[in-house]
């Protein structure tokens, strides 16, 4: 059943606040993807080379399946919502955005990601809007390796070396501001919510993946930076130039022939 179609979803302010929502997540595993994506042919060893080609292809193709229900909500084209539109249109995290840097600012980052965006599914898998909450459900499966596999490598650079160690916190140290903006809410949220599309609030959500984290980190002997609102703005649009080098780049092939199936 269509997503416009439901009985919850019938309230035009409704429904744009939900697609609102759901692009917002689109755009963050698109751009993330992207970004896991750079590391083909370039990472530590061909294991990690493959592996995060294959968490990068999966992100991309959850995007694709997101943009999908925003294009139901909206009246939108997939293709185009992904290629189509200008920088200040997206509504990604802006950490997701960053160039990857080293390895560890990497792996640091898909870390922090990885974590929120568990907690995000699972407050959709929990929700009332059974097409998405069965979505969620389906997503999280295949992203319980994303989970392990960034832990691993987070424990395993945290514990290796004093100059290692001391890396992963610079890096945690620069990410943690940009990363605690995930949970920035979208517009018109609270309708989101009271349609049951998600089970518990922003805060409640924030709080959730702060302790995952936290779990982790002290672990390991790292520790978090005092929290701090640097990098909100993403949900709203507002992006560093990163963003629009990288949409450059990612959408050259589909500016050479707008609206062409690929």
């Amino acid at each position: 059943m269509s997503l416009a179609a439901l009985p919850a979803l019938q309230s035009t302010h409704t429904r744009r606040a939900l697609a609102a929502y759901l692009l917002s997540i689109a755009d963050d595993e698109l751009i993330v993807g992207h970004r896991h994506s750079e590391w083909t042919g370039f990472a530590p060893d061909i294991e990690s080379d493959v592996a995060l080609s294959s968490i990068a292809q999966e992100e991309m193709g959850h995007a694709r399946l997101f943009y999908e229900r925003v294009g139901d909500l909206a009246e939108g084209d997939p293709d185009a919502l992904a290629f189509g539109r200008p920088a200040e249109q997206f509504r990604n995290l802006t950490l997701a955005e960053r160039p990857n840097g080293d390895w560890g600012y990497s792996i640091v980052r898909l870390f922090l990601y990885d974590r929120a965006d568990a907690v995000r599914l699972e407050a959709l898998s929990a929700g009332s809007v059974t097409p998405l909450a069965d979505l969620a459900r389906t997503l999280r499966r295949e992203e319980r390796y994303h989970l392990m596999y960034g832990e691993q490598w987070l424990r395993g650079l945290a514990t290796a070396t004093t100059d290692s160690r001391d890396r992963i916190q610079n890096a945690l140290n620069r990410e943690w501001p940009e990363a605690a903006s995930f949970f920035e809410p979208t517009e018109d949220f609270g309708a989101v919510l009271d349609s049951g599309a998600v089970s518990s609030s922003l805060e409640q959500q924030q709080e959730h993946w702060k302790d995952a984290v936290l779990t982790v980190i002290d672990a390991v002997g790292l520790s978090l930076p005092s929290d701090s609102a640097d990098g909100a703005g993403g949900r709203a649009g507002r992006h560093t130039d990163d963003l629009r080098i990288l949409l450059e780049e990612m959408t050259s092939v589909w500016r050479s022939e707008p609206g062409a199936k690929w």
